[in-house]
């Protein structure tokens, strides 16, 4: 591999270019993005935006919300507080032998089953009395752990002012209780605080929703797991570089056991959203752009046509590139692997994510492809299945997302 320090290797910078990351929900899968970002601001450059959903928007505030020379640090000290259970810790000298055994998924699923029954450090707790000895219609009655061990977590680790001073952008998201609806909280457009930050990741029926202004919100990821479509719907001038951060594949094998069957279902319920989302947003970029290529071609007597004022009114945005860095499950790992926080799993998840976007930023395919100013390209580069997909300016092609 190119050394990172090696300048002929590094991605070509340009002036004005927007660097996004996007970051899915996934729990203690969430490490894998932080070693993503490690890789990310060592070897390209800091993001000016990021947006999250569920633990993507934890680890998002925890970036956006330190100082760059300390973003990782905060990440670190975030990932091995919920992995710092004494039970749920393995000698290091051990990992090796124990991921040739069976033990090793046996070691998993007693570590899910710890964090059920006695919570996480540093992110929540069961309650007691449990749910149903609550008053009714209080939050202690809808859920069945307390996340106030999260919200001061967050606010000693993450520094709000920062976040709405407006260097980095976040957006967090999260669906409205009461109508169903789908709601972003943006720092270039509200000013943010403890409580956007975990509505996003507020999953029923674990965790309360979260009330804000009135309004109660959950998880995002009850209706989209991917912040994607979002950042794309946002206006834009200048050349985007989206680096989407999944953690559940699309693609797995036919499932052999029950336990399999609820692993490939949690996948692809969580995935497919990713891959719909992806691909109707590109789709509709396509589509603005050559709209706006043929009212230029227009003569005038028909640009105020109705038909041409409605096409008119499609936004096209500049070139945008996709990278795709998606979290593939080892073999050992089971349904239980997004409630897993063990200390050997989550550095495993960040030593995954910091290899694979290394691997992708020094892949001769992303140094060297040219930028359009017009037209979309979604990479996929990991080291086991890499592809690199045109859309082109007049037919949007389909996208396989992994």
């Amino acid at each position: 591999m190119t050394s990172p320090r090696d300048p002929k290797s590094q991605p070509p910078h340009h002036t004005g270019e927007e660097c996004i990351l996007v970051l899915q929900g996934g729990g203690a899968l969430g490490a894998y993005q932080a070693g993503v970002f490690q890789a990310l601001s060592t070897v390209y450059r800091e993001p000016t935006w990021l947006a999250g959903i569920s633990i993507g928007a934890i680890n998002a505030a925890l970036i956006v919300g330190n100082p760059a020379n300390r973003r990782v640090e905060r990440l670190r000290e975030f990932w091995e507080l919920v992995s710092s259970s004494p039970q749920a810790s393995v000698p290091g000298s051990w990992a090796s032998l124990l991921n040739k055994l069976p033990a090793r998924e046996s070691l998993n699923e007693a570590s899910a089953a710890r964090a059920m029954l006695f919570g996480v450090p540093g992110f929540f707790a069961p309650r007691f009395p449990p749910a149903p000895l609550q008053p009714r219609g209080t939050p202690e009655a809808i859920s069945y752990y307390d996340t106030a061990p999260l919200r001061a977590t967050l606010e000693r680790l993450v520094d709000f002012d920062l976040i709405n001073s407006g260097k980095v952008r976040l957006s967090v998201g999260a669906v409205n209780v009461r109508t169903g609806n789908f709601e972003y909280f943006d720092s270039a457009k509200q000013p943010l605080d403890v409580r956007h930050v975990m509505a996003s990741g507020a999953l029923p029926p674990g965790f309360a929703p979260v009330e804000i202004d009135g309004e109660h919100y959950w998880d995002g990821g009850l209706v989209s797991n991917t912040p994607l479509q979002y950042v794309l719907d946002q206006p834009g001038k200048h050349y985007r570089t989206v680096f989407q951060v999944d953690l559940f594949p699309a693609t797995g094998s036919l499932p052999a056991t029950l336990a399999e069957v609820t692993e490939r279902e949690k996948d692809i319920r969580f995935s497919s959203r990713t891959r719909l989302n992806t691909t109707n947003e590109l789709d509709r970029q396509v589509i603005a752009q050559a709209a706006q290529r043929l009212l230029a071609k227009l003569p005038p007597a028909l640009r105020d046509d109705p038909d041409a004022l409605a096409l008119s009114r499609l936004r096209s945005e500049a070139g945008v590139d996709v990278v795709h860095l998606i979290y593939r499950s080892k073999h050992y790992e089971t349904q239980a692997k997004d409630y897993e926080f063990s200390r050997l799993s989550m550095q495993e998840h960040w030593d995954s994510g910091k290899a694979d976007m290394a691997h992708t930023l020094h892949d001769p395919r992303w140094t060297g492809h040219a930028r359009s100013a017009y037209g979309v390209r979604v990479f996929d580069l990991s080291a086991d299945s890499p592809s690199v997909a045109d859309v082109h300016p007049t037919m949007a092609s389909p996208h396989e997302h992994r």
